[in-house]
């Protein structure tokens, strides 16, 4: 008897730290979908740069999220959705309106049209991954990922509020050709890196310590200025690669061409 209550003891106890586990990446979820609302409120109340804040800490709780699960083993299909929810309201709907009332409120339909396809492209793209990430390149991405599309927008946000200071004639036009752009890098077929891949080994690791401690302090001496242009620099990151990879093609089947031998000419 004593044996049979050990064992059944140890069992409860197993299954308490599985559920444990589970809920760990599920309250992470629910920090990013706190600061998404948040940032929704601060949208209400006018307070943008809030709200732009709320974003990115959305994001460090959003990678809390996927780091915990892969590390506790206690990836779900439940925490997918759960995930993906949470993205679609701190990545797609709080940015959405955070462009729509800080810079487009004054271009009618006009401006409510583009917001809609930011946050329908947000919602597109997080579909199409979580449709195919059974069988998607881990290094890769499809397309850019919402929540780095939604940084590049909150640190445009607290760019312009501490440094720009755009005016109401260039501010509209800006945001509305950033906001395009993202809406199709978001479902464009362009490949981004996500770094899944970096081997922390040997002379690698130290190589990685060294870009890992310089971008830390650079993020920390000047947060207003760094934090748009590695989000943005990001964002751009992939159509640069593919057309250089294109031009590269392009080149290469030129000097292929060059190479050949010229057809030797029959003899009448």
């Amino acid at each position: 008897m004593k044996t049979t209550n050990f064992k059944s003891s140890f069992g409860k106890d197993g299954k308490r730290r599985k559920a444990a586990m589970h809920l760990i990446p599920n309250l992470f979820t629910t920090g990013n979908l706190f600061c998404g609302v948040f940032a929704i409120l601060s949208v209400f109340n006018a307070n943008y740069m809030a709200a732009a804040i709320a974003i990115l800490v959305a994001m460090i709780f959003d990678v809390l999220d996927g780091k915990s699960a892969r590390l506790t083993n206690s990836t779900s299909h439940f925490g997918l959705e759960y995930d993906s929810l949470s993205d679609v309201v701190s990545f797609g709907v709080a940015p959405g309106l955070l462009i729509y009332s800080w810079a487009l409120s004054g271009q009618g339909t006009f401006g409510v049209a583009v917001m809609f396809a930011y946050v329908a492209m947000g919602a597109v793209r997080l579909a199409r991954f979580n449709s195919t990430v059974a069988v998607s390149d881990g290094k890769y991405f499809t397309g850019l990922a919402i929540p780095a599309a939604a940084g590049v927008i909150a640190s445009l946000v607290v760019f312009d509020h501490h440094i720009v200071r755009m005016g109401a004639e260039v501010k509209p036009i800006l945001v509305l050709m950033i906001t395009l752009i993202l809406s199709f890098l978001m479902v464009s077929t362009i490949k981004y890196r996500s770094f899944k891949d970096l081997k922390f080994k040997g002379r690698q690791q130290i190589t990685y310590l060294v870009w890992g401690i310089l971008a830390v302090m650079l993020v920390a001496a000047w947060p207003q200025v760094m934090l748009f242009v590695i989000f943005s620099g990001y964002a751009m990151m992939g159509p640069v690669e593919r057309a250089f990879w294109l031009v590269a093609r392009a080149v290469g089947k030129k000097g292929a061409g060059k190479m050949e031998p010229p057809p030797l000419e029959s003899k009448s």
